[in-house]
């Protein structure tokens, strides 16, 4: 190898690192501006949320303790059917989709003889 190749090697090296720190320096400086950018944002909400512009209010709370026992009990019973129904109404969609007539059900065999 003749001696002027080392030096165009290294500097080949040496341009090509520049090149690239400027390039992922380049790259941060434009992720950080985006961050500061989101920040100021997320700052605005937070001050209009602070200052309650039309946000709702959250419901206060209320001890079960002091609760009547049938008023509570009505409720989770409301809720559980809620939930029943909710999840029948998701059935009846994939039925009607044809989800559950093309795919049967996985077992597990937990016997080894069979």
């Amino acid at each position: 190898m003749p001696w002027w190749s080392w030096p165009l090697i290294w500097t080949g090296l040496v341009l090509t690192l520049i090149g690239s720190l400027v390039w992922f320096g380049f790259r941060l400086f434009r992720q950080a501006m985006a961050t500061v950018a989101a920040l100021a944002e997320l700052s605005d909400r937070i001050a209009a949320v602070g200052q309650g512009s039309g946000a709702p209010q959250l419901a206060t709370f209320r001890s079960a303790v002091l609760q009547d026992p049938g008023a509570l009990y009505a409720a989770l019973e409301f809720r559980r059917i809620e939930r029943a129904q909710r999840r029948q109404r998701r059935r009846d969609s994939l039925i009607a989709r044809g989800k559950l007539l093309s795919t049967r059900p996985v077992t597990q065999r937990t016997d080894t003889d069979a």
